[in-house]
């Protein structure tokens, strides 16, 4: 595979934009009507946390196939101290190029310039059952939690260089752009990119109906998360869910059933 990875440049943006929306398309919140990852990364390159020189793009035989982006981020202590640390993300790669390493390579190469600029550790809101694979740690086993004291398995953390973080708890905080996208803004910015139909979310009975027959606790387990629909449940860990009442092997079996079937990576098995 002849894998290039390099800086983004000025020319490339439209076409990362571009290749971020194709990416998630289908990765939509629990309330969306449009994708807004690809509005993110137009707005993340003008933002003073934003870093530049891991602002990366992935080549494989010259077309564009995967992008990067930094922004600075820090853990406020209890006692207000910030402790300043790195978030990356949206993570891009184009769908039919997944599942060969790019994203990974992507991170690693990444990895190694964010440690030779002397960064302590990245943190991330990513697929709770993948990341721990390649090195990341759930936020909680570190005494960290989000900005809201929140601990879930989505929010994990990679350490750059050993004992970076000893002695290091508080609340991990982002830049304000990750939260103050807006619809209407999505909506207009998507304007800019050839006409796509829109997506249309897997309502969470789907998953509930197949369980209740065989396993109905879990079933009422999960319709009390108050999902709407079945895209949001990559954001729960396979540990989490199973830790519902009633969700035992059968269920869980049933669940990557599932999930599989409508093309959604979830579970220890990703």
């Amino acid at each position: 595979m002849n894998l290039k990875i390099r800086l983004e440049t000025p020319e490339d943006r439209y076409a990362i934009e571009e290749l971020t929306r194709e990416t998630f398309w289908t990765f939509w919140g629990e309330d969306l009507k449009i994708c807004d990852e690809h509005l993110l990364v137009h707005k993340l390159r003008d933002v003073e946390a934003f870093v530049p020189e891991l602002n990366l793009v992935a080549e494989l035989d010259g077309k564009l196939v995967g992008h990067i982006i930094y922004t600075k981020s820090w853990i406020e202590s209890e006692d207000g101290t910030k402790h300043e640390m790195l978030t990356f993300g949206p993570l891009s790669v184009l769908p039919d190029y997944q599942s060969r390493g790019i994203g990974r390579k992507l991170m690693q190469h990444s990895f190694e310039k964010a440690k030779e600029m002397g960064f302590k550790a990245v943190f991330i809101y990513g697929h709770p059952d993948y990341y721990p694979r390649v090195g990341f740690k759930r936020a909680a086993e570190l005494g960290l939690t989000d900005y809201g004291g929140n601990s879930y398995d989505a929010l994990m953390v990679y350490i750059l260089h050993d004992g970076a973080l000893d002695g290091i708890t508080g609340k991990c905080c982002i830049d304000p752009v990750y939260f103050n996208l807006t619809e209407e803004e999505a909506l207009e910015f998507d304007k800019r990119f050839p006409p796509k139909k829109p997506h249309v979310c897997t309502p969470l009975d789907v998953l509930i109906k197949r369980l209740e027959p065989e396993s109905p606790e879990a079933a009422k387990a999960i319709s009390g998360l108050d999902f709407k629909n079945l895209d949001v449940m990559k954001s729960r860990s396979q540990r989490e869910i199973s830790s519902l009442p009633g969700v035992d092997a059968k269920a869980i079996i049933t669940i990557h059933e599932v999930m599989k079937e409508h093309k959604f990576p979830w579970g220890e098995s990703t």
